[in-house]
């Protein structure tokens, strides 16, 4: 087993709602990829993995917003020491998407296609390669997360004040975040607001799986109509709560599923989609706003379509002009 790089100080963990009801021993075994399963363990037992500063026994189950504390050696073999290092062309991606940076947050633009850490079979995500790109730096951690097919605004703290406040303007709802999405059909539900319970708690294929209703979670998003095209809508999602998958399942359930989404979407719809070039989820967070962390400050973080799904919006575009002079004629 490697040791950890000198320097490297204690890590905080936010634990996030697609890793709710997972036991704390399976999350460290999957997050210390590499680690034998008795190390783990010996962390456990000896106290140095706390849950919102507390020991933690092997089958406790976590909960969303949960803080996880890893010690600086678990922190060390979590990255790049039990690895290697992340190949050149994905720490040319990541080294080319920070948006903005200044002594306590940077902002990427995070591609589709790449986790925001590593597990789940991945070696590196978004913060493990940063973490390369800046061996130097003493505190990179993640604020929130991304799904992996989603593309747009991800916040990294770059200390552990402004994580905490960060945090917190997390769980008091005080941060805007708004999404670009593209829906099967034409939208006629106006400014809608979409209020569904959703129950994470479930896997198809070995995938979560995520259910409206059941003994879900109370889960929000606001929806409006940017530009129609007839066969499919752009529109802004503005999601008041943070659950797994929540806008692509809130779409679906109101018979509106997401372009590209080939877990809750619709089969034709995606491949006609995928004739005009659409070859990945059209969900982008595309406008993120906080509060400055230490301050009242209210800032604001923009990411641009993507040329790929801007791409489909033009070829719709073009689809549409004709039908549109021919209603006309």
């Amino acid at each position: 087993m490697s040791e950890a790089k000198p320097g490297r100080s204690v890590s905080e963990v936010a634990v996030s709602a697609a890793d709710e009801g997972q036991r704390i021993d399976n999350w460290l075994l999957r997050r210390l990829k590499g680690w034998p399963r008795g190390q783990v363990y010996r962390l456990l037992r000896s106290g140095q993995v706390r849950v919102n500063s507390r020991r933690a026994r092997p089958s406790q189950r976590l909960q969303d917003g949960d803080r996880v504390r890893l010690p600086p050696l678990a922190r060390g073999q979590s990255g790049d020491d039990a690895r290697g290092t992340p190949p050149p062309a994905l720490r040319k991606r990541i080294a080319t998407s920070v948006l903005e940076e200044d002594d306590r947050l940077l902002v990427l633009d995070k591609p589709a296609g790449i986790a925001v850490h590593g597990g789940s079979g991945l070696s590196f995500g978004v913060i493990e390669t940063l973490r390369a790109l800046r061996p130097d730096a003493e505190f990179l951690e993640l604020v929130h997360r991304l799904d992996r097919e989603t593309s747009g605004c991800l916040l990294v703290a770059k200390r552990r004040s402004a994580l905490r406040d960060l945090h917190a303007q997390f769980r008091e709802h005080a941060v805007d975040k708004r999404y670009l999405v593209l829906v099967r059909g034409r939208w006629q539900r106006g400014r809608d607001r979409v209020s569904l319970a959703l129950d994470v708690g479930h896997r198809r294929g070995g995938e979560r799986h995520v259910r409206v209703g059941g003994d879900g979670k109370p889960a929000v998003t606001e929806f409006r109509l940017v530009e129609d095209f007839g066969t499919a809508s752009l529109l802004e999602a503005r999601p008041e709560s943070g659950r797994t998958h929540q806008i692509r399942v809130h779409a679906a359930a109101v018979d509106h599923p997401v372009a590209g989404d080939d877990r809750y979407g619709d089969a034709a719809f995606n491949e006609t989609l995928a004739a005009l070039g659409l070859d990945r989820l059209f969900l982008h967070a595309h406008l993120l706003s906080i509060r400055r962390p230490g301050t009242d400050e209210p800032q604001s973080f923009s990411a641009p379509l993507p040329p790929e799904l801007a791409a489909v919006v033009e070829a719709l575009s073009t689809q549409r002009r004709p039908a549109a002079r021919a209603r006309r004629g």
